[in-house]
């Protein structure tokens, strides 16, 4: 990013304005594109060669609604144009990237983009979207006014994208002035007059009483009856469908893994490195890779509801209920993000402009059940539902684990931001709603196959590690017993587990379990790995027994006293042990960075900790004076 030969070109715009969409059209790139603010909360890079073969450095700066640095992404933008952010050189053209039918809301941060003193050209974006709609733009018109270029461009489909490169080509045209600030004696006043006027000369729009089918659209989905119940049975269909869907595949999946087990143990020596790769590693890794379905199914969905248009309606309905537990509506959109991944979440406080509302969202971001713990919820839920579980039983299970995370995130919050005190100057939410549109198949497919490759990559690394590790602790050291739960008994994982069972047995676990957990405190998933290990998980002749062999195993695990090691009471305790529980070094490492204190970060994983652990104890010791097992 910081290579001083090429000259550099920063793109500026609004949230939705299609920045990214054409950074990526520009750079050949795939960067996430978004369709609220936050999505881009940090500078990417690309390069790209001009009409005239001038190669050029692009930068995606964070979408923003203006330069007034209130917020961390207006700050980073604003850095960035003033070449005072490091390690980013002073971009020698802007392009402000504006949705045509939305300017009367987006020209504003042009003028202020002018005012720095950098080059401006005018990417004027959607303008099939503007036009169909009515609005009668004149890119003349605004150019002559502004006295900078403007180029109508298209950049989903690539249209208008050649006579762009032409404006970006050398030499760059100079800065232009503002003479909307000459006199005035306050500025924002001076470009709300401005704004109204360009607009007037340059993107007439049609009669009021006309209404355009979004307008049609957010009548109902932003209806405060209608719009929540809209709302609830979108969400609920997405985890319906995740576990409806997925069973194909992951039956499929599961079954290969078995046949590679077999396969490979057919044709290796007994001995140690059999054990591993057959015993060790791909049970621990394929226990995991099994989900993968699920996880893919996830991300498509929330890749359909950003594409459509939909996800900025949500964070508009949550605006409310936020303002419940002390927060606005921009933190919606972080937490909302936390369902795929804390991490995203936490980064995309940086458009929170009050400093403490950000610690807070950043504090209680991981309560939002993330797909990390997905694997570990669709492994014990069935186990509530006695195998006769429905697709639609086991979504109303999760569903209702997702409801307790953010009931209880929104409460902590609430308590939180009250000791914080209130902010010195009062906070605004202003979102930008996008028009309703067609899913972006190409945007959708890139978000989905990325987070699939991230899913497994951790596999393929940290899990396969863990693994390793894990049967080398099960397996040494020896002894001459050949019964299994002595060998397991005397190994060090076993010792482990006897070393911890007294703090986890209030909890309705065992050693076994409690060494799952322990595990687990690095990544979520290794959970699953862990107790694939521990149980001795085997192939069975039988194609329904090997679906669910890990689960099976787990069922007929018991106490020494012959009763069972998990009922549906022990089960509840360790769901909402993995509810409130951080376990995830890679989220400590950003909230470490995000609120820029380790001390916040171990603040925070011990207090999710104990918190994870006192629920969990009064889930099952309250279960046990109430008669339940």
């Amino acid at each position: 990013m910081s290579a001083p030969s090429l000259e550099t070109v920063a793109l500026v715009g609004n949230p939705n304005a299609g920045k990214t969409t054409l950074f990526n059209a520009l750079t050949k790139s795939a960067a996430h594109v978004g369709n609220y603010a936050g999505v881009t909360v940090a500078v990417k890079s690309g390069e790209m060669f001009t009409a005239h073969g001038q190669k050029l450095r692009i930068l995606d700066l964070p979408g923003c609604y203006s330069l007034r640095s209130t917020s961390p992404d207006e700050k980073i933008a604003r850095d960035a144009l003033m070449g005072e952010l490091e390690g980013t050189p002073k971009p020698d053209l802007a392009i402000c990237v504006v949705d045509a039918s939305s300017m009367e809301r987006q020209l504003n941060l042009v003028l202020q983009t002018i005012e720095l003193g950098v080059p401006v050209v005018i990417a004027l974006n959607m303008v099939d979207v503007a036009e169909k709609q009515g609005l009668r733009l004149d890119p003349a018109k605004l150019s002559e006014e502004l006295n900078v270029p403007v180029v109508p461009i298209q950049a989903n489909a690539g249209k208008g994208l050649v006579d762009l490169k032409q404006a970006m080509s050398h030499p760059f045209p100079p800065p232009a002035e503002s003479p909307w600030l000459d006199g005035a004696e306050d500025p924002e006043t001076a470009r709300r007059d401005m704004v109204a006027r360009l607009c007037e000369l340059a993107a007439r729009r049609p009669g009021e009483h006309q209404q355009t089918l979004s307008d049609k659209l957010d009548r109902f989905f932003l209806h405060p009856v209608f719009g929540w119940l809209a709302f609830i049975l979108i969400m609920f269909s997405v985890f319906w469908a995740i576990f409806s869907f997925a069973k194909i595949p992951m039956d499929l999946i599961s079954g290969s893994i078995g046949d590679l087990a077999k396969w490979i143990g057919t044709k290796m020596p007994e001995g140690d490195l059999h054990s591993l790769i057959v015993d060790g590693i791909i049970p621990g890794v394929g226990a995991v890779v099994v989900f993968l379905p699920q996880i893919v199914l996830l991300f498509l969905f929330i890749g359909l509801l950003e594409s459509s248009g939909y996800m900025a309606r949500a964070a508009y309905l949550m605006d409310g209920l936020m303002a419940k537990a002390g927060l606005s509506g921009k933190a919606f959109l972080p937490l909302f993000s936390s369902y795929a991944c804390a991490i995203p979440g936490i980064m995309a406080t940086r458009t929170i402009d009050s400093a403490k509302e950000r610690l807070v969202t950043i504090f209680v971001a991981p309560w939002m059940s993330c797909s990390a713990r997905l694997p570990v919820y669709f492994l014990l839920v069935p186990l509530l539902l006695d195998g006769k579980e429905g697709s639609w039983k086991q979504a109303a299970v999760l569903f209702g684990f997702y409801v307790l995370g953010t009931l209880s995130a929104f409460v902590v919050a609430r308590v939180l931001r009250g000791r914080l005190g209130p902010d010195k100057q009062p906070n605004h939410f202003m979102l930008e709603l996008p028009l309703y549109r067609g899913p972006q198949w190409s945007y959708i497919f890139r978000h989905v196959g990325d987070r699939a490759m991230a899913f497994l990559k951790k596999a393929g690394t940290l899990i396969l590690g863990i693994s390793i590790v894990l049967w080398a602790l099960q397996t040494f050291p020896k002894t001459d017993s050949e019964d299994k739960g002595e060998q397991l008994a005397h190994s060090a994982i076993g010792r482990v587990g006897a070393l911890i069972e007294p703090v986890v047995k209030p909890l309705g676990f065992d050693g076994r379990t409690g060494t799952a957990i322990l595990t687990s405190f690095a990544a979520r998933e290794t959970f699953n790995t862990t107790m694939g290990v521990i149980f001795h998980v085997e192939e069975s002749e039988d194609e329904e027994a090997d679906r669910a062999n890990l689960r099976d195993q787990i069922t007929q695990a018991t106490w020494p006293d012959g009763r069972a090691l998990f009922t549906p009471l022990s089960v509840v305790s360790l769901l909402v042990f993995y509810v409130f529980a951080l376990q995830c070094l890679a989220t400590s490492a950003v909230v470490a960075r995000e609120s820029g204190s380790w001390k916040w970060a171990a603040g925070q994983f011990a207090f999710m900790s104990v918190f994870a652990y006192v629920a969990s104890l009064i889930v099952y010791q309250g279960g046990h004076l109430l008669g339940l097992h």
